[in-house]
């Protein structure tokens, strides 16, 4: 992967691989009591293939900062971005704003639009006129590390 770094986002290019699969345990893990695992099938996965939907138009971008903590996008996480999807109220966008990206949550309404944080520690951004904006791509997936 190639990175790039723009202001609190990293920015990774993906490297489509031939055989990026790893085991796959098709049995379904029980976060309650466990079970038996005596009929499990092995099988093969790729993450590519379940987390990108458009190879050419998806991108991955690593987290920096606390405004999303409420969505579940928490410092160092990793998301994958597909540059392909209509934005739409409601989604989790990166966009570039004014010289530098950041994600946030889209609000559109009518003709306005704000950039909305799930922390109450940061403000709403509303979208004017005279703001350098764009809508850069929706956020589908975050990987995070346990």
């Amino acid at each position: 992967m190639i990175a790039h770094k723009s202001g609190s986002l990293t920015f990774f290019t993906p490297e489509i691989l031939d055989d990026a699969s790893a085991h796959f345990f098709d049995t379904g893990i029980s976060a309650g009591f466990p079970s038996p695992a005596e009929d499990f099938s092995e099988q093969r996965l790729s993450l590519d293939e379940e987390l990108v939907k458009n190879k050419e138009a998806t991108f991955y971008a690593r987290v920096s900062g606390q405004s999303m903590i409420g969505a579940g996008l928490d410092d160092n996480d990793l998301l994958l971005i597909d540059r392909s999807l209509e934005p739409s109220n409601n989604k989790i966008a990166v966009c570039f704003l004014d010289g530098e990206f950041t994600v946030k949550r889209l609000k559109v309404d009518k003709d306005e639009v704000w950039l909305q944080p799930e922390n109450p520690n940061y403000p709403i951004i509303k979208i004017t006129p005279e703001n350098d904006f764009i809508i850069w791509g929706i956020v589908t997936n975050v990987i995070k590390k346990v």
